[in-house]
């Protein structure tokens, strides 16, 4: 029947493999819900219940997932607009009535200059 210690072995090292892969893709599973709460998204919740869903659906939807934590940035919201946030609209109104003010100058003098 061969060495009994093997036998004991192997089957130890085929329980050690089948638990570390179990809590391996629990931990793994967990990375959205972990960047989403380090970014503080606010579907953090969400995306820690869908975590959960998607170990159960062999982790079909953890890419999506994962994109959807890293998306929002606290000093960026979602990072979709070209960099604005909350209180800059009327810093962009400060800028543009500058620009024209420049451009109504610029007309100005190139219009004195012709005539």
């Amino acid at each position: 029947m061969g060495d009994p210690f093997l036998n004991y072995f192997a089957l130890f090292l085929l329980f050690f493999v089948v638990v570390v892969m179990f809590y391996g893709i629990i931990a793994i599973h967990d990375v959205p819900y972990m960047i989403a709460k380090s970014r503080q998204h606010p579907h953090q919740d969400a995306i820690h219940a869908a975590g959960w869903v998607s170990l159960f659906t062999l982790h079909v939807l953890w890419p999506f997932l994962w994109i959807w934590a890293m998306t929002y940035r606290p000093d960026r919201g979602w990072g979709f607009s070209s960099g604005l946030a909350g209180g800059q609209p009327a810093l962009v109104s400060n800028e543009i009535e500058e620009l024209q003010r420049r451009i109504t100058e610029l007309e100005d003098k190139i219009g004195t200059g012709r005539g």
